[in-house]
């Protein structure tokens, strides 16, 4: 019996946070920040093979809609993110409200008195297991 897991990604314009669920589907883990110039494309490759290793048949991608519920430029880009992750790898892709994860992740990071340079480089690891913890939560409760 293989297990399967998910990952949570939280797209930028320059970094891609990711993050991994353990084999129970309960609890998400940081795993790396991907970084790329910008073109969606470059992220094929740094993707594919953490797909592979991690067994992963979702992904939760963030989906950054403005505060008033409207659809943003960064919204509109994960829209066609989750497009293309869905044809390169014929796997299930759901969007997550990612609304002040990135803010909600440096105030957990500060108060674990992580310093700045530190947080810098894991903040979008943080939102990514937020992401991913949205829709591991859902599931296991919907």
């Amino acid at each position: 019996m293989s297990i399967y897991k998910s990952i949570g990604l939280d797209l930028g314009s320059k970094t891609c946070g990711v993050a991994v669920s353990d084999g129970l589907g309960m609890y998400a883990h940081p795993l790396v920040t991907l970084r790329f110039d910008g073109n969606l494309e470059d992220l094929k490759d740094m993707i594919q093979p953490i797909l592979k290793e991690h067994n992963v048949n979702t992904i939760a991608l963030g989906y950054p809609k403005m505060m008033n519920n409207d659809i943003g430029e960064r919204a509109l880009i994960s829209e066609e993110f989750k497009a293309l992750l869905e044809t390169w790898f014929n796997i299930k892709v759901v969007l997550i409200d990612e609304r002040l994860t990135s803010v909600l992740s440096e105030r957990q990071l500060i108060a674990q008195d992580v310093s700045r340079k530190k947080r810098k480089k894991v903040v979008d690891q943080a939102a990514a297991v937020q992401i991913l913890q949205s829709l591991l939560d859902r599931q296991r409760f919907f």
